[in-house]
């Protein structure tokens, strides 16, 4: 049984899982019920828009934690919905899409999503999906308040930990939050090759294989953004941050 307690100011407040809210966009009903109600199983508190233009009104009355947001909706599409709901406050997204097209993939990671799954998809591993990229908020938020001193410069690539931003020749790269932590992650090891499978274990504590693709295509979207000589290719094997000879 769920156990509740007061918060430090007097709410009512369930399981972490229970005080998440996440919003489902899609305007395939079936879809969009079984997601729910996989969500309200995991104890996360869940609102269902069908249309771009209720998706955007939802969210910036409710405030949701988390986005599940499909590409394809009546009104305007998700990338719009993207666009607009990350123009009002930073969350999460992840993407859905029917198609197996990486331009899509692609275009959505550049508006803001921070992870996508192609239809059709379990829903054991879209709750795990959900849980990964609350995770990720979270230790953001502990990061930003205990962060690393100092910025690590690669050349003319600057990451700075405590404000999360990166530049390139002085000039500042935007990155979503997904992009910032797969950036770091390479930068930890610099010209060490990782395998897509630890990059899925540290970035997205993600153990199955199946997502693969999704570093494929996060590492594509970076690569556009900081320079494509920045990071190499292993073939068979993974990815390495490239550094200037000393």
């Amino acid at each position: 049984m769920e156990q509740t307690h007061t918060s430090h100011n007097g709410t009512a407040a369930t399981s972490p899982g229970a005080q998440r809210r996440v919003l489902v966009v899609e305007d395939d009903a079936t879809i969009v019920d079984a997601i729910a109600a996989r969500l309200r199983a995991e104890g996360f508190l869940v609102q269902t828009a069908g249309d771009g233009p209720s998706a955007v009104d939802t969210a910036e009355a409710w405030q949701p934690d988390l986005l599940i947001l499909d590409i394809m909706l009546p009104g305007f599409d998700g990338l719009e919905v993207c666009r607009r709901v990350q123009a009002q406050r930073p969350v999460p997204v992840l993407m859905l899409t029917a198609r197996d097209d990486e331009t899509d993939m692609l275009v959505g990671l550049g508006v803001g999503a921070d992870d996508y799954m192609t239809k059709p998809f379990s829903m054991r591993e879209l709750a795990a999906r959900v849980h990964v990229l609350l995770r990720r908020v979270e230790r953001a938020a502990i990061a930003a308040a205990t962060p690393r001193s100092g910025i690590l410069r690669l050349g003319e690539l600057e990451i700075d930990h405590a404000q999360r931003r990166v530049r390139v020749r002085s000039e500042d790269v935007h990155l979503t939050p997904t992009e910032f932590d797969l950036l770091v992650c390479l930068a930890n090891t610099p010209r060490a090759v990782l395998s897509r499978e630890q990059l899925l274990a540290e970035v997205w504590d993600w153990a199955d294989a199946s997502g693969t693709r999704t570093v494929d295509s996060h590492i594509k979207a970076l690569r556009r953004k900081i320079g494509a000589e920045r990071i190499r290719t292993v073939h068979g094997v993974g990815y390495a941050l490239e550094t200037p000879t000393p």
